[in-house]
C-alpha cells in the first residue's frame, strides 16, 4: 500500500480529518497529506501512503489551481464565509458601478509575482505559535509579506454576467486561480475587493489541481471505501514513481540497484544533470527505488530518500 491517493475533500472536514478517515478505511497507519485545505474548502488533497510518505518533500511545493467565489460587499475577520462581518452594515453597492474594464484591471494587477501578508487565521507560525491560535485569543501581530506568483487570475465566465446579484447588497464573482504554493486565496479575494473599493471575502473554494494531479483523478472517501472493500485499491492508487514524473529518472543495473537500496552512491558516466538536482532511481520494471541527489563534482548519484526496502 505504497503510493499516492488523490482525494476529493468534502466540505466541513479538516485535512487531518481526511487523513484519519483514510487510515481507518485502509488500516494503514502511515498516511499523510502534502498540503492542507481549509475545512470549508473542497477538492484535490494529495495523500501519501506507506513508504511513499517519505516523498512528501518533493510534492509539497507544487503549484495549485482553484475555482473560487469572491463575495463583494463586506469583509470578515477570517477572510472567508466562516468569519464574522467586519465591514459597516450601511455600505450599499450596485453592480453597475464596476465596469468590465475596472474588473479586468483589478484582476491583472494581482497577476504575476506579488507580495501577500499571511492572514491571522492561518496555520503559519510566528515565534513558534500558529497565527490562528493568536487570532482566537483576540491577538493580532505584525506579519511579514511573502512573495507568491499568481500565474492565472481570471473570471470563469468572462463573456457572461460577471457579477451575480445576491439581492442582499452583495455580489458573487466566480474566478479561476493558478498560483504558486503558499498563496492564500482568501487574501487574494480581499485584495481584489480593495482594488474595486469594496470589502470582499471568499465565499467558496474548490481546489481543482495540485501539480500533475487534476480533480478528475480524485476520489471521494466513499469511493476509497468501496475500492478497498472490493480489493481494487490498485485502480486508484498512484505508484510512487507516478507521483514524481517531473523529476528526471535513470533505470539502474542490477549492481547499482543493490547499492541504491542500501543508500550507497552510484557513479554515472557523464554529467547529465545540474549539481544538486533530484533524480528518480528505478528498477528494471520502472518501479521507484529511491530519489537521489546528483553530485556534479564527483559524478555520482546519492540516494537521499530510499523507498524500496533493502531486501525487495
Amino acid at each position: 500500500m505504497d503510493g499516492a491517493l488523490i482525494i476529493d475533500k468534502p466540505v466541513d472536514l479538516t485535512s487531518h480529518d481526511v487523513v484519519d478517515r483514510v487510515r481507518r478505511i485502509l488500516h494503514e497507519r502511515r498516511a499523510g497529506h502534502t498540503g492542507t485545505l481549509d475545512p470549508f474548502a473542497t477538492g484535490v488533497l494529495v495523500l501519501l501512503l506507506g513508504r511513499a510518505t517519505r516523498l512528501a518533500q518533493f510534492l509539497s511545493g507544487q503549484e495549485k489551481e482553484y475555482e473560487a467565489v469572491i463575495r463583494l460587499g463586506y469583509t470578515t475577520d477570517t477572510g472567508d464565509l466562516t468569519g464574522k462581518r467586519t465591514s459597516p452594515d450601511d455600505m450599499i453597492f450596485k453592480s453597475e458601478q464596476w465596469t468590465r474594464e475596472q474588473i479586468e484591471n483589478a484582476l491583472s494587477s494581482l497577476r504575476g509575482e506579488i507580495a501577500q501578508v499571511p492572514p491571522m487565521y492561518s496555520a503559519k507560525k510566528q515565534a513558534g505559535r500558529k497565527l490562528y491560535e493568536l487570532a482566537r485569543q483576540g491577538e493580532e501581530v505584525e506579519r511579514k509579506a511573502v512573495r507568491v506568483c499568481i500565474h492565472k487570475f481570471e473570471a470563469i465566465k468572462p463573456t457572461g454576467e460577471l457579477l451575480k446579484n445576491n439581492l442582499d447588497g452583495t455580489f458573487d464573482f466566480k474566478v479561476r486561480v493558478e498560483c504558486s504554493s503558499g498563496t492564500y486565496i482568501r487574501t487574494l479575494a480581499e485584495d481584489f475587493g480593495k482594488r474595486l473599493g469594496v470589502g470582499a471575502h471568499l465565499a467558496e473554494l474548490r481546489r481543482t489541481r495540485v501539480g500533475d494531479f487534476p480533480i478528475h483523478q480524485a476520489n471521494t472517501l466513499e469511493q476509497v471505501k468501496v475500492h478497498y472493500a472490493e480489493e481494487a485499491l490498485g485502480k486508484i492508487l498512484c505508484k510512487p514513481d507516478e507521483a514524481l514524473t517531473r523529476l528526471p529518472f535513470v533505470d539502474l543495473t542490477a549492481e547499482d540497484l543493490r547499492r541504491a537500496r542500501h543508500g550507497l552512491d552510484i557513479r554515472v558516466e557523464k554529467e547529465a544533470w545540474n549539481d544538486g538536482e533530484r533524480v528518480r532511481l528505478r528498477d528494471e520494471t520502472g518501479n521507484l527505488v529511491a530519489v537521489a541527489t546528483f553530485n556534479a563534482a564527483e559524478e555520482t548519484l546519492h540516494p537521499s530518500v530510499v523507498v524500496a526496502p533493502e531486501n525487495s
